[in-house]
């Protein structure tokens, strides 16, 4: 097995200006849990006389995508075209949600209802920087049989016209067992890079797809064996590929960075890449899976090899994770934070 680390996999800038370049213009469909985020800016100045909780003066409001319309969000900020497919409900919500979509220009044709569930929504209550309290207002049961074989209908209606596909999976019903069998399926038969932000409850489900993108907690759990070393690291990442039948892991590791397992083939040895984290700072992770899956998939259906980008994606979570609630980052930021740090 190839073992690499630190500046040995890390592509020239020249190489990086290429593909960054390059991006942009790719068809990408998104399946997942989509959501709206509302965020609640405030000043705390007292406690409650009617409970011992603070009250917070709200200033300022918010609303962004989050889920997977936060990862269709990144896509279209790289300049690509994404394709967001899932599940809204007959409500409020879901008119809000496609206004925010409109505002981005991002189309919601993919967007099917299902009359009885809720479109979900997470709101934060956010006070001197520093999240107070977080409501969530979904419905977290599975789609019906019905819903799911809309949305495959309408993945096979555009399956020839696209390059790539991610899962977007919050466990939120909308990715189940059934639909996944079918999607991983429809990807396979054409030849499409399927990759998948998975949710550890449904790990096993994901077998056969290009990649998956665990975290290391969620690696940890569903191999029942915690990472603590790099030993361990790679005792995970192996099994989780054979027991997947995948062809790459992703492990994003925190303040480790992350490393990706490749499968080999006739003429190359199996291999992982450790890609040491970039970021200066780490303010708020909400979103930065999205913001490595999106452009992680960007650039290898752009022409990149995997190894180049994860090492990109590396770079794009370093920005978002200094960032305050879901972000986007630009190819123009991540050229000048890879130039920085490589240039």
């Amino acid at each position: 097995m190839q073992r690499e680390y630190l500046s040995e996999h890390i592509p020239s800038t020249t190489r990086v200006e290429e593909i960054l370049e390059g991006i942009g213009g790719q068809k990408i469909l998104v399946l997942g849990d989509i959501m709206l985020d509302e965020y609640w800016w405030g000043n705390v100045s007292r406690i409650s006389p009617e409970a011992p909780v603070p009250v917070v003066e709200v200033l300022s409001e918010e609303v962004k995508l989050g889920g997977a319309a936060n990862v269709a969000l990144n896509l279209k900020t790289l300049g690509d075209e994404p394709i967001l497919v899932g599940i809204v409900g007959d409500d409020s919500n879901a008119d809000r949600l496609k206004k925010v979509l409109k505002k981005n220009h991002i189309r919601d044709n993919g967007l099917l209802v299902e009359p009885k569930r809720k479109t979900t929504v997470k709101t934060r209550i956010i006070a001197h920087s520093q999240q107070v309290v977080r409501t969530d207002r979904e419905t977290a049961s599975e789609i019906s049989d019905k819903s799911a074989l809309r949305l495959v209908n309408f993945i096979r209606k555009h399956i020839k016209q696209i390059q790539g596909i991610i899962i977007s999976d919050y466990g939120k019903g909308v990715i189940t067992l059934k639909l996944l069998g079918e999607v991983i399926k429809l990807a396979r038969q054409n030849k499409v890079f399927i990759a998948v932000d998975p949710k550890e409850t449904h790990f096993m489900n994901y077998k056969g797809v290009s990649l998956i993108t665990p975290n290391h907690y969620e690696a940890g759990f569903v191999s029942g064996k915690k990472i603590k070393d790099d030993k361990t690291l790679e005792e995970v990442g192996w099994w989780i590929m054979k027991k997947l039948s995948t062809d790459s892991v992703l492990i994003t590791r925190g303040e480790k960075g992350m490393s990706l397992f490749e499968k080999g083939s006739s003429l190359r040895k199996n291999s992982v890449a450790h890609f040491p984290t970039v970021a200066r700072k780490v303010f708020d992770v909400t979103g930065a899976g999205d913001t490595v899956i999106s452009t992680l998939v960007s650039c290898y259906t752009a022409g990149a090899t995997l190894k180049e980008a994860a090492g990109i994606a590396n770079h794009a979570a370093g920005i978002v994770v200094g960032e305050l609630g879901t972000a986007q980052v630009t190819k123009k930021q991540i050229w000048e934070d890879f130039n920085s740090y490589h240039g």
